[in-house]
């Protein structure tokens, strides 16, 4: 409840925006007012009552579809109070704050329905890959553990004794997130063109190039004009098991002339200051990475210990972040001038994912009229979708995962050499290293295996001499 004086005040307008679990309402009011929100059952609604406030709009004609809101109904109360009743379909979670004004908006009133169960994700990864992608996660945490405490004799065994398992060829999933969105409407092009819109536009074509394209799955983080926080877009790429995190921005700046496109990926020293704010208690408990439910909980581990982990897995992140950042550069520069010639590097939030190599794309100077022009056109929209989906492919077909079925198809085409060898049903790694007299972290060394189970099928290159 506002603790703001209670003054006379106009509600001017409301704004709704639907999420798949979530709708958030934003009342613009001509000054500060004091609000009371409850619910009621049998049936359900929402109660909105707004103190010595009249209402000076039309709520018959605002779009309610996709929300769980079926109805508005207002009227006045107690003489000079207005009452906004929400009749729903289904149970909700309301939360409610105020907003000072700003440069754009007067006083608001903000009221969020949340739905309890409800998933934020439309399309989410099936269980059956997500059950393979909680293994290899494990299996990894697992050896990161052991290469940390420098437990040699662990990091060898974990994986030498495990029996080569079918070939799951499952897809290698790549979260698209469309930046801003809802009551955040980003930048503003000189004809009006909003990021938030935009950008969305991309996402779209993205996630369609990637779906389309065998071995790949697309997740969207943000698939409608609604708002995702910033540490909620990542929380959703790890819940999905996303093996890449890819958020689409259009550029600003106070100046018409600067163009062109950029990437960014999370620059060391944010890396550094984030792996100190995960170390601490409070982020842990919230924030946990890895693990066989895709958690690790480090409260168990000596600090030391913990700041190794989170180094090792920030440090390959890092680097994978800057490969497939340096592929997607090069492509973008095929079909729009580069605003910087190499990946920059930067605190965003939107990047501090520690165990998921993350880009930032700029796909161009939304304030530049040309590019603005350029950007609101669907065929170029669809140019940088494909640009920016051919240097993440070109990565994972150079690093495949092993369970991926990039991998199984790489390993289709190899075999035949004296020196490989394909792993056959009931193998174990330190079997086939005896076979070959070539000692088990040798093996593993040449084939750069970090800690993945062994699948039937896969082709190992067994060192000589």
């Amino acid at each position: 409840m506002s603790s703001s004086p209670v003054l006379a005040s106009d509600v001017d307008n409301l704004r709704i925006w639907a999420a798949p679990d979530h709708a958030r309402l934003v009342f613009d009011l001509s000054g500060a007012t004091k609000a009371n929100v409850f619910s009621l059952n049998n049936p359900n609604r929402l109660v909105i009552d707004l103190a010595d406030s009249k209402l000076q709009l039309d709520t018959s004609r605002l779009d309610l579809s996709g929300s769980a809101i079926s109805a508005i109904r207002t009227g006045a109360r107690n003489g000079d109070d207005l009452r906004v009743v929400l009749d729903l379909s289904r149970k909700v979670d309301p939360k409610h704050f105020t907003l000072a004004p700003n440069d754009t908006y007067g006083h608001r009133l903000v009221v969020d329905l949340e739905y309890p169960g409800a998933s934020a994700i439309q399309n989410p990864i099936d269980p059956i890959e997500a059950k393979i992608r909680e293994q290899e996660i494990a299996t990894d945490r697992a050896l990161a553990e052991a290469q940390a405490s420098g437990d040699r004799a662990a990091e060898a065994t974990l994986v030498a004794q495990e029996k080569a398992k079918p070939h799951p060829k499952r897809d290698i999933i790549i979260a698209v997130d469309a930046g801003h969105g809802g009551e955040d409407p980003g930048a503003m092009g000189p004809l009006g063109t909003r990021e938030k819109d935009v950008v969305l536009d991309i996402a779209r074509k993205l996630e369609k190039i990637i779906s389309d394209t065998p071995g790949f799955k697309a997740v969207m983080i943000r698939d409608g004009d609604y708002y995702v926080g910033l540490r909620q877009r990542t929380l959703l790429a790890r819940d999905q098991k996303a093996d890449f995190f890819v958020s689409i921005h259009a550029d600003a700046f106070k100046s018409p002339r600067p163009s062109g496109s950029s990437v960014f990926a999370l620059s060391q020293s944010g890396a550094t200051s984030e792996t100190a704010k995960w170390l601490a208690v409070s982020e842990n408990r919230s924030d946990l990475i890895g693990g066989v439910d895709g958690n690790l909980d480090l409260t168990d581990k000596d600090e030391v210990l913990r700041g190794v982990l989170l180094d090792l897995t920030m440090t390959a992140t890092l680097n994978d972040s800057l490969a497939v950042g340096g592929q997607v550069l090069d492509q973008l520069g095929q079909i729009n001038k580069l605003h910087k010639p190499r990946v920059e590097q930067a605190g965003f939030a939107v990047l501090k994912s520690p165990d998921i190599p993350s880009l930032l794309v700029e796909t161009g100077f939304i304030s530049n009229p040309s590019e603005e022009g350029r950007l609101r056109s669907s065929s170029y929209q669809y140019s940088l979708a494909k640009a920016v989906f051919a240097g993440i492919n070109a990565h994972f077909r150079r690093n495949p995962p092993p369970a991926s079925m990039l991998a199984w198809q790489r390993d289709r085409q190899r075999g035949g050499e004296t020196n490989e060898y394909r792993i056959q049903p009931g193998d174990t790694l330190s079997e086939i290293a005896s076979q070959h007299s070539v000692p088990v972290q040798r093996l593993r060394q040449a084939n750069e295996l970090n800690g993945d189970v062994i699948r039937v099928g896969q082709v190992l290159h067994i060192p000589r001499g």
